[in-house]
């Protein structure tokens, strides 16, 4: 995979996350703003950038499937078909959670979306600034309000909230949200948002 990003740059998101900040940067579906799963203060940060409702999860971006294994219990097999499937992708699937994923994270929920972006600036970010490849993640917009597209249209809604905007070097959005699908132990299925990928 190519270098997008100098070592300065990857220096200074690394810092910003590790000390509790937000980073905004481009997907294959839309602009998003992220920060440390773990980082309680910075999950909330989030929530009062966005003016978002405490009751909406976010979701986990991951640098690969097995980085986002130990946040869910055992896949069920549909979903594993489905990863295989549509990974990377505009697909997050939402399954049952482990322990090691906070519920201020989840809203309280026992589930959380797991996605791993279709966009290598992101995933070079997820590989060299964060220490298990994952990050707590959203669009990088106010709530209700259409997600950004580019990157000024961040800094124009929401740009002075945040730590760190990344350029996009090329990784331009598609503008169709990730369709979210709900996996169940028993393999159930269900599509809780349609968006940019239809299931075959």
């Amino acid at each position: 995979m190519p270098n997008y990003l100098s070592q300065n740059e990857l220096n200074q998101i690394k810092k910003t996350l590790e000390n509790g900040g937000i980073i905004a940067f481009p997907t294959d579906t839309v602009w998003g703003i992220g920060c440390l799963p773990e980082n309680k203060k910075a999950v909330e940060k989030i929530y009062s950038i966005k003016s978002r409702d405490r009751g909406k999860p976010l979701i986990l971006l991951g640098k690969n499937l097995d980085a986002l294994m130990s946040y869910v219990e055992a896949m069920p097999k549909v979903a594993v078909n489905i990863a295989k499937k549509y990974f990377p992708g505009a697909i997050t699937l939402v399954i049952k959670k482990s322990l090691r994923t906070p519920d201020f994270v989840t809203a309280g929920f026992d589930t959380v979306g797991i996605r791993i972006p279709d966009c290598p600036i992101f995933i070079e970010v997820l590989e060299k600034c964060t220490e298990y490849g994952v990050l707590a993640t959203t669009s990088a917009n106010i709530s209700e309000t259409a997600a950004a597209l580019i990157k000024q249209e961040v800094i124009d809604s929401i740009g002075s909230e945040i730590d760190y905007i990344l350029d996009d070097y090329g990784c331009i959005p598609k503008g169709v949200e990730s369709t979210v699908i709900s996996v169940d132990e028993s393999n159930a299925i269900r599509v809780l948002r349609q968006g940019a990928v239809f299931l075959s």
